[in-house]
């Protein structure tokens, strides 16, 4: 089991004493006196330490009977770094929690997700983060109440039941525990220019993150690969389609200083928590930049990368089964090329969506409409073929699992094993889709041109055993190594 931050009493206290952003999210401060639970850098007076005790979520502030604050509304803050660091089963768990698995499946499904007792699951969860898996679940769905509260105009029975409550008392009795407020009072605080107009299924709010973040290489990658009818870039956002448990959306993301401006249309708004976790996740936005900078820039090669432009994220996916196809689609060929083999697939599998602005035209198709799709039809060759049909069958079937549950080693080997699948194809999976902060590419093309200009070893054993030093952020350094380079992934479009 981990030892969390808010164990190191002393620590907890000198963060909160200087109203330390960066470990929002790592930690929550409850005082004693009036029982209200904070983020570390709550803009009120701190109080005495003696006053002062700590956990490692909101569901425990919760569950010891204190109440956000409703000055710094800890629960916008940003998540736990840990979850996307780790590969234990506490570490996959939460990932699953804020995908929404709870809310559809219950904890006995989380526990089956997770190959581990329903028992064991929530013990782990009560000895590491003081809450079980309901009471985290639950202070998902307040957080995700409180949020439509105050940027919609909805009424609240619906409120109620997009944010995943099973009836209109418990949604009201959680909203007044939690935030002390009843939900007519938490709205009556929002100034009614902050709410938005009712326009079915469209939202805007802010994801938050912590600084520094550069966008550059960000939405650079995600722009400069985006499959169209899927993805595009207009008007200065990021534009996708999203598949959804109960339905399908389109998300608009736009870099700003302080926080991601984040516009969905969803058809279901019970997919709303899950679409923001997901868009998060792509995003890298739970990433601790300074951690991983002062670690790279121990290193006097990538001192000077890290200086020039900090805070760089690794450019993930929305969708795991959808990556790993493109993957494939994009061995050995290509940006515009993949891109193009791609868009094919799209406009001959892909569900039709309707887009407002008209850029957007399609869904990704899933594994299962690909695994029934003609190979001979295919613009491929032969060898590729046969891994594309391997890869997808394998998603289809459930033989291959690539969700946010996925064990990264075992995951790791399983895609090594399928025909036509190298170390290039495994590692960028295992950065971009599973999440592995440690995921490393020693034979990418880019990798190694970046490694020869900078002096690096460049062949792929040696450059490994250099790599050594940056772990556990490899994926992060292969981020800096290629921003040496002038390709439209490390750029924002103009």
């Amino acid at each position: 089991m981990q030892k969390g931050m808010h164990t190191d009493t002393e620590r907890c206290v000198r963060a909160v004493q200087s109203k330390d952003a960066r470990f929002d999210g790592w930690f929550f401060t409850a005082v004693l006196t009036t029982r209200i639970y904070c983020r570390p850098s709550c803009p009120a007076v701190p109080p005495k330490p003696a006053n002062m005790t700590f956990y490692a979520s909101a569901a425990a502030c919760q569950q010891a009977g204190f109440r956000a604050c409703k000055r710094c509304r800890p629960d916008t803050s940003p998540g736990s770094p840990e979850w996307n660091e780790r590969a234990d089963l506490v570490a996959r768990a939460m990932r699953l929690i804020a995908d929404g698995v709870v809310d559809r499946e219950g904890v006995p499904g989380l526990a089956v997700r997770l190959g581990y007792s329903t028992r064991q699951v929530e013990r782990q969860l009560l000895a590491e983060l003081g809450a079980g898996p309901l009471a985290l679940a639950r202070a998902q769905r307040a957080q995700t109440a409180r949020l439509l509260i105050e940027t919609t105009a909805l009424p609240m029975a619906e409120i109620a039941f997009a944010a995943g409550f099973s009836s209109i008392r418990t949604f009201n009795d959680t909203v007044r525990e939690v935030f002390a407020l009843s939900p007519s009072e938490l709205r009556s605080r929002v100034p009614r220019r902050n709410v938005g107009a009712v326009t079915p299924g469209v939202l805007t709010l802010r994801l938050p993150f912590r600084a520094p973040l550069n966008p550059d290489n960000l939405f650079g990658h995600l722009a400069a690969t985006a499959v169209p009818g899927v993805e595009e870039w207009r008007d200065g956002a990021y534009r996708r389609t999203l598949r959804l448990p109960y339905g399908h959306g389109i998300v608009a993301l736009t870099p700003n200083p302080d926080h991601i401006a984040c516009r969905l249309t969803l058809s279901d708004l019970r997919d709303l928590t899950v679409a923001i976790s997901r868009c998060r996740r792509m995003l890298d936005l739970d990433a601790d930049p300074v951690a991983i900078d002062d670690q790279l820039r121990t290193d006097p090669v990538l001192a000077p990368l890290v200086a020039k432009a900090p805070g760089r994220r690794v450019p993930r996916t929305v969708d795991e089964a959808e990556f790993a196809v493109r993957a494939v689609l994009g061995q050995q060929v290509s940006t515009a090329a993949a891109r193009t083999h791609a868009a094919r697939l799209v406009t001959a599998h892909g569900d039709p969506v309707d887009d407002p602005e008209g850029g957007l035209t399609h869904l990704f198709p899933s594994p299962e409409q690909l695994a029934a799709l003609d190979p001979e039809s295919l613009a491929m060759p032969r060898t590729r073929r046969t891994t594309f049909t391997r890869l997808v069958g394998q998603l289809a079937d459930g033989t291959l699992n690539l969700g946010v549950e996925s064990d990264w080693t075992q995951t790791r080997a399983r895609l090594l094993a399928l025909p036509g699948f190298g170390p290039w194809t495994a590692d960028v999976i295992a950065m971009r889709a599973l999440g592995d902060p440690d995921a490393f590419l020693p034979t990418d093309l880019g990798i190694r041109k970046a490694a020869q200009e900078l002096g690096l070893p460049s062949t792929p054993a040696a450059l490994t055993a250099r790599a050594a030093a940056w772990r556990p952020w490899r994926a992060y350094a292969v981020q800096y190594l290629w921003a040496t380079d002038s390709h439209p992934i490390n750029f924002l479009p103009v």
